[in-house]
């Protein structure tokens, strides 16, 4: 049975333990200089701020995306046993459950940004930019993240290029996305797409290891597990109202002996809650 997780304090700052697993995933060094890639403005540029040498913060979401029902942008989110794939394991315990509340979703507001050399935007804020055309010069950045949005920012195998192609040889791409089992079939993917008829499918842990091999990575590392969190805050990204009503049904009815959906949902504590999987995923250009 999972228990509820505790907020780590750090740098004078609690961090949510789905991102401080991340932060172990990507084991941030003083001398590293950092670009992060998001939809919107994510939490990782305010995280790996404190240790890290720089931080550039690039915002590559569309013009016009359009933000959910309850006016907040898409997220997604966090929990077991991570998967290595030669390296050093993440020093999160095997199988330690996570569970993500409603608060741990909400985005860290992002630490102040010196402007980069060569970037645009003006002094202490986040570059816009194009995530298939980064405006900076190839071998740039030794760490480059990616956390929940690789499959907004463009054609994925086109964003994975760009991304691998601005960091060093030596450095390390991080990538942390929804996933599902290699054995896993697409049905999980129906509530995803009731919620968001953009849902572009949730890739096998296969597939999203094949497009980073193919757009030139080599992968070092694989940190695999299972969130569990509360089903309200994450139907505040419904298409519509009737979208949300759909879900929950199809999800109550599960608990109550139903179809399956794949979502394995259950009653906490009076609230429905569901499970996703999710990977972070290390990998170095190849020279």
């Amino acid at each position: 049975m999972p228990h509820p997780a505790t907020a780590i304090q750090d740098s004078g700052r609690a961090l949510a333990p789905h991102l401080r697993r991340l932060l172990d995933f990507a084991e941030p060094g003083r001398d590293d200089v950092c670009l992060d890639v998001s939809r919107g403005d994510g939490p990782m540029p305010a995280a790996l701020g404190p240790r890290v040498r720089h931080v550039t913060a690039v915002n590559a979401m569309p013009a016009a995306a359009p933000a959910g029902r309850g006016g907040r942008m898409t997220t997604v989110t966090f929990g077991t046993g991570p998967v290595s794939c030669g390296g050093t394991p993440p020093r999160t315990p095997r199988n330690s459950p996570v569970r993500i509340t409603d608060g741990d979703l909400r985005p860290t507001p992002p630490a102040p940004m010196e402007r980069p050399r060569g970037a645009g935007g003006p002094d202490g804020t986040t570059v816009r930019a194009d995530a298939t055309a980064l405006p900076y010069r190839d071998d740039t950045f030794s760490l480059v993240t990616a956390r929940f949005s690789l499959y907004n920012l463009g054609e994925p195998e086109a964003v994975l290029r760009e991304l691998l192609r601005v960091c060093r040889p030596g450095g390390r791409l991080v990538v942390a996305d929804l996933v599902r089992g290699n054995l896993a079939g697409p049905d999980r993917d129906r509530i995803e797409r009731l919620r968001d008829p953009r849902h572009p499918g949730t890739p096998s842990i296969a597939r999203l290891t094949e497009m980073v091999t193919s757009a030139g990575g080599s992968i070092r590392r694989l940190d695999v597990f299972t969130v569990e969190r509360p089903v309200e805050p994450w139907l505040d990204g419904a298409h519509d109202d009737a979208a949300a009503d759909r879900i929950r049904e199809a999800l109550t009815d599960e608990v109550d002996g139903g179809p399956r959906t794949g979502a394995k949902p259950r009653i906490i504590g009076g609230e429905l809650w569901f499970t996703q999987s999710w990977a972070h995923l290390a990998a170095e250009p190849i020279p």
